[in-house]
């Protein structure tokens, strides 16, 4: 038995594609976390998708991705106050890397008056 099976879970929607899980997770959550696939949560499952893929927080609850073979992709909720601290230390320390390389390169760059870098969206995922 899965670890997906054994959590008390919610199912929003069944048989989507990528882009309508990503899109309906976007819409319905309060805050939305970007994670490149292969990303574990609770603790034995990984999230697959195509990048980036987006992760929901809703209260206490985790809206993301499922993809059971030959069933297609599905959007589930857990609520899983452990899991959100961990998803949001993850994103902090993704920020604090992006950001200290940003430096890096404005510093590096022509004036000392831009000591500032623009990140883009592109940058951020691609570690």
């Amino acid at each position: 038995m899965s670890c997906i099976e054994q959590l008390k879970y919610r199912l929003y929607l069944e048989r989507t594609s990528f882009k309508e899980a990503r899109d309906f997770i976007e819409k319905n959550s309060e805050e939305v976390y970007y994670v490149d696939p292969g990303y574990r949560i609770f603790k034995d499952y990984y999230i697959i998708g195509v990048p980036p893929v987006a992760l929901g927080v809703r209260g206490e609850e985790v809206l993301f991705t499922y993809v059971k073979p030959c069933h297609g992709t599905f959007v589930m909720g857990i609520d899983s106050p452990e899991e959100i601290a961990r998803l949001r230390e993850s994103e902090a320390r993704k920020i604090k890397e992006t950001l200290k390389e940003g430096q890096k390169k404005g510093s590096a760059g022509e004036g000392a008056e831009t000591k500032r870098a623009i990140i883009s969206f592109g940058d951020l995922y691609k570690k």
